[in-house]
C-alpha cells in the first residue's frame, strides 16, 4: 500500500502539469533571467488537412532512371531551405520514391507563389549584352546550358534600373537572339537581401560577391564601362543596367519596381542557390482554411463523443472500478495531448483518428485487468490481492497486442516515408505514441489508482460496486 502511495503524488503532479500544457489558453513558458532567455510556445500544431493550406509533387523534369540520388538529397534541401523562407511554419518536404519530392505547406494562402518560388531551377547569369538593351522578359541563349522557356511568371524590373543605384538603363532596339557571354553566374553571390529603395516607395534586392566573384565582377565592370550587363533568371532577363563606372567593392543592387513579396521570392532563389535538377509540379492539392477548420470541429465532436461513450459503458459494466478506469483514462488523455504540444506532433485527420483508437486501446488494458480482477474476487481472495493477481495475469496479453501495435506503427511509418505519404506516418507516429503512453497508465498509474482508491473497501460487504 505505501509503495503506492509514493507513486501518487508523482502521477498526481504530472498529471496537473499536463492539464496546465493542453490548457487552451495557455501562453507558454518564458523565461528570462540573467543570460537565460528561453520562450517555448505550447500550442497545437495543425497539419494541412485541418489548417488549409497546398500540397504539392514535384517530380524531375527528366526520366527517373537518370537522375542522380545526390542531387534529389540536394534538391530536397534546397526546396527546403526555400518554403521555410516563406514564412510558413509546420511545412513537410520530403523525397519519394527516387525522383519525386512531397511538399505540404500549411497555412499559405497563394499556392500558386509559392511553387513558383520553390520549384523554380534559379539560375542566376550576369550576361554580357555589350551596346544592346534588352528588356525584362526577354529569353536569352547564353554560353552557359543553351535556351531556356520559363514556364512560370519571373519576378522582372522595369527599363529604368540600376546595378549600384546611380546606374540608368538607355533603352535600345532589341537585336536578333544570339549567344551571350555569362560573366558570372549566382555561385559567387556571398549574401542576398532585401531593402527599400532610395526613393522609399519601392524595394530593391542588394547583394554581396564573395571574393572570386568581386575580382571577376570589378575587372569586368572596369573594361565595360558604358555597356549593359543583363541579369538573367533562368535564361530570362529580369534587369539590364548599363555600367556607368567600375564596381571593384563586391556589391551591387538589382532595383526596379518590385513588391517586397516579389523581391523576396526572387531573394529567396539567390540567396539559397539553384536546383542540381528542373522540377515540375506533377500534381497540387490545394485546401481552404474553411475546410480543414470544418474538419478539425468534426474531429473534435467525433472524439468527445467516443470518450463519451467509453467513459459511460466503463462506469456502467465495470461500477468501482471502472470509474477508478475513467479517472486514469482522463490522465491517459491529459498526458497524449499535453505529449502533443511538447513534442510537438503536427496533428492531422488521420493523427486525430490515431488519437482516439488510441483511447480505445487504454480501455482495452483496463478491462483486461478488471475481468481478471473480478475472476479472483470470485474465487474468494481479499480484494487488495485480486487487484495484483489480475494485473499480473492480464499484463501478457497486454504486452504482447501493445508490441504488436508498435511493430505495426513501425511498419506503416516506414512505408509512408519511404512513399512520401505524410498522413500514414503521423497516423503511425501518433497511435505509437499513443500505445506508449497507454502502456505507461497500465502499468502504473491504474494500478495505483486501484490501490489507492479501493485497498480499504471490504469486497465481502459490497459485491454489487465490482459488478459481481
Amino acid at each position: 500500500m505505501e509503495k503506492y502511495r509514493r507513486w501518487l503524488i508523482p502521477i498526481l503532479l504530472l498529471t496537473a502539469f499536463s492539464a496546465w500544457i493542453v490548457w487552451p489558453n495557455n501562453p507558454g513558458i518564458h523565461i528570462h533571467w540573467g543570460n537565460i532567455n528561453y520562450d517555448r510556445p505550447l500550442d497545437f500544431h495543425l497539419g494541412l488537412d485541418l489548417r488549409g493550406g497546398v500540397q504539392a509533387l514535384l517530380e524531375a523534369d527528366m526520366p527517373c532512371d537518370q537522375v542522380d540520388p545526390e542531387a534529389m538529397t540536394t534538391a530536397r534541401v534546397i526546396v527546403e531551405k526555400r518554403v521555410n523562407a516563406l514564412g510558413v511554419s509546420e511545412a513537410v518536404v520530403q523525397l519519394a520514391e527516387n525522383c519525386r519530392i512531397v511538399v505540404e505547406i500549411p497555412g499559405e494562402t497563394d499556392p500558386e507563389r509559392a511553387l513558383s518560388t520553390i520549384r523554380k531551377t534559379g539560375v542566376l547569369e550576369f550576361v554580357a549584352l555589350g551596346k544592346e538593351y534588352l528588356p525584362p522578359g526577354t529569353v536569352v541563349q547564353t554560353d552557359l546550358g543553351g535556351t531556356a522557356t520559363p514556364a512560370t511568371p519571373t519576378p522582372t524590373a522595369p527599363p529604368q534600373a540600376t546595378l549600384t543605384g546611380e546606374a540608368t538603363a538607355l533603352p535600345s532596339p532589341t537585336p536578333q537572339p544570339k549567344v551571350y557571354h555569362t560573366v558570372m553566374t549566382g555561385a559567387a553571390l556571398k549574401s542576398v537581401t532585401v531593402q527599400a529603395d532610395q526613393v522609399g516607395k519601392g524595394y530593391q534586392i542588394a547583394f554581396v560577391l564573395t571574393d572570386e566573384g568581386a575580382k571577376i565582377f570589378g575587372d569586368f565592370t572596369s573594361k565595360h564601362v558604358g555597356e549593359y550587363l543583363g541579369i538573367a533568371l533562368d535564361k530570362t532577363i529580369i534587369s539590364a543596367p548599363v555600367v556607368r563606372e567600375p564596381i571593384t567593392d563586391g556589391r551591387g543592387v538589382i532595383s526596379g519596381n518590385f513588391t517586397y513579396e516579389s523581391a523576396n521570392d526572387l531573394a529567396i532563389q539567390l540567396r539559397y542557390g539553384s536546383l542540381p535538377i528542373p522540377l515540375k509540379v506533377a500534381e497540387s492539392r490545394t485546401i481552404g482554411p474553411t475546410l480543414g477548420e470544418d474538419s478539425l470541429q468534426r474531429s473534435l465532436v467525433a472524439g468527445l463523443i467516443g470518450l463519451g461513450i467509453v467513459l459511460l459503458f466503463m462506469a456502467l459494466y465495470y461500477r468501482l472500478p471502472g470509474l477508478v478506469a475513467d479517472i486514469a483514462l482522463i490522465t491517459y488523455a491529459l498526458f497524449s495531448l499535453a505529449l502533443f504540444k511538447w513534442i510537438p506532433v503536427t496533428l492531422t485527420l488521420p493523427g486525430i483518428a490515431a488519437f482516439i483508437l488510441s483511447i480505445g486501446m487504454a480501455v482495452d488494458a483496463n478491462i483486461l485487468i478488471f475481468e481478471r480482477m473480478k475472476e479472483e474476487l470470485r474465487a474468494g481472495h481479499a480484494l487488495i490481492n485480486a487487484i495484483d493477481l489480475g494485473w499480473h495475469r492480464a499484463w501478457p496479453s497486454i504486452r504482447d497486442a501493445n508490441i504488436s501495435t508498435l511493430i505495426t506503427t513501425a511498419i506503416l511509418y516506414w512505408f509512408g516515408n519511404a512513399y512520401g505519404a505524410s498522413l500514414v506516418k503521423g497516423f503511425a507516429f501518433t497511435l505509437a505514441l499513443g500505445v506508449g503512453v497507454s502502456l505507461f497508465t497500465a502499468i502504473t498509474v491504474t494500478r495505483v489508482y486501484l490501490h489507492t482508491l479501493l485497498d480499504r473497501i471490504k469486497f465481502a460487504e459490497h459485491p454489487k460496486w465490482f459488478g459481481i
